[in-house]
C-alpha cells in the first residue's frame, strides 16, 4: 500500500437544462483536493477540512468524501483498515457546482490509487452514490459520474445504475457564473412540482433528445436550441436574484444557451468559442453587478479527465 495519495476533482454542471438529474459535465475549475493516507487504527478519520468555514463535518459518517470512502472499502471487505483523510474545499458550497460530488470523486480516485486500483473509475460511480444520499437525501450522481469521468455522461437508469459517456465538440465551452450566495440542494429540491403535464413533457424530451444528438454530430445550434427546461427552471429560477436578467446578458453576448448549474444559485452557459465564453462571463458578472450581487465566473472547456491523482508515493 502507498503511503500518501493527493487527488483532485472538479466542479460539475448536472441537469444541463433540459435533462433533469440524468445528464451532466464536468469543467476544469473549481474544483476539491483530498489527501488520504494510511494509519496504524482501524476506521476513518478526517484530520482536517479546509475551505468551508469550520461548517463541514469532521464525523466520517456525515461527511460525503468519507461515506464514499468507507463504502469502497465495504466492498472490497477492507473494514478494520485506517485511514486519515484530508479534504480542500477549493469550490463553494451550496453553489449548484456539484461540491459534495467532488469532494467524493477526489476521495473515491484517491483511496482507489491507495489500493492499487481494484476498480475503474466507472465502477466508482455507485460508491459515489452513496455519499449523494448523505449530502441532500436523493442519491443521484449527475454531478458524481462527471467529476468521476470526465466529459458529458448521461445515467439513462438508476435501477440497475447505467451510465453512459457520451462525446462533445472539442471547442465547446462553459462560462460559470456564481453568485456569492447558497442554495441547499435539499431545499431546492422540496419546491419542485410533483406532476407534470403531458405537452410540456413532450417538449422536454425533445430537447433531451436533441441535446444529446447536438453533442454527437457537434451541431451548436442544436445544442442551443434544446437548453431549454420547460419544467425545472421555470419554478427554481424564481430564488436565484436576477435570473432572467443574467440569462439574457449571457444570450446577448453570444451563448449558445444559458440555464441554472444543477439546483443553484449558479448559472452555466454553453458558447462556441472561448472569446465568446469570456465575454459571456463578463455580461454575467456585470448584469450581477447590477442587481447588487456578488459573483465569481469560470470559463473552460469541457473536462474530459475528471477526478485525477495529483501527487502519489
Amino acid at each position: 500500500m502507498k503511503d500518501y495519495i493527493k487527488a483532485f476533482a472538479p466542479a460539475t454542471v448536472a441537469n444541463v437544462a433540459c435533462a433533469f438529474d440524468i445528464l451532466g459535465f464536468a469543467v476544469d475549475q473549481p474544483g476539491d483536493e483530498v489527501i488520504v493516507t494510511p494509519n496504524d487504527k482501524s476506521g476513518i478519520t478526517i484530520t482536517s477540512i479546509t475551505g468551508d468555514n469550520k461548517r463541514l463535518p469532521l464525523d466520517p459518517k456525515k461527511n460525503t468524501a468519507t461515506v464514499a470512502v468507507q463504502a469502497f472499502l465495504d466492498k472490497l471487505g477492507q473494514k478494520d483498515v485506517g485511514l486519515n483523510v484530508e479534504i480542500n474545499k477549493k469550490m463553494p458550497l451550496g453553489s449548484g457546482m456539484g461540491s459534495s460530488a467532488a469532494s467524493a470523486a477526489a476521495a473515491l480516485v484517491a483511496i482507489n490509487a491507495l489500493f492499487d486500483y481494484p476498480f475503474s473509475k466507472r465502477e466508482l460511480i455507485p460508491f459515489a452514490m452513496e455519499s449523494e444520499g448523505v449530502a441532500c437525501g436523493s442519491k443521484h450522481v449527475d454531478n458524481a459520474a462527471p467529476a468521476i469521468m470526465g466529459g458529458f455522461v448521461l445515467i439513462r437508469s438508476y435501477e440497475p445504475l447505467d451510465v453512459i459517456e457520451i462525446p462533445s465538440p472539442e471547442n465547446l465551452f462553459c462560462t460559470l457564473a456564481h453568485p456569492i450566495l447558497e442554495l441547499n440542494t435539499s431545499d431546492s429540491r422540496r419546491i419542485l412540482k410533483k406532476e407534470i403535464n403531458l405537452s410540456i413533457a413532450v417538449k422536454q424530451w425533445g430537447n433531451i433528445a436533441g441535446l444529446i444528438s447536438g453533442l454527437y454530430s457537434s451541431d451548436f445550434q442544436l445544442i442551443g436550441r434544446s437548453l431549454t427546461d420547460y419544467i425545472f427552471e421555470p419554478t427554481r429560477s424564481f430564488v436565484i436574484p436576477a435570473f432572467n436578467e443574467i440569462k439574457t446578458a449571457a444570450l446577448s453576448a453570444g451563448a449558445l444557451g444559458c440555464s441554472i448549474s444543477g439546483s443553484g444559485p449558479s448559472l452555466f452557459a454553453l458558447s462556441d468559442s472561448k472569446d465568446i465564453a469570456e465575454n459571456v462571463a463578463n455580461a454575467m458578472h456585470e448584469a450581477f453587478l447590477k442587481g447588487n450581487i456578488q459573483s465569481q465566473t469560470y470559463v473552460s472547456t469541457i473536462n474530459k479527465k475528471g477526478a485525477i491523482i495529483l501527487e502519489e508515493r
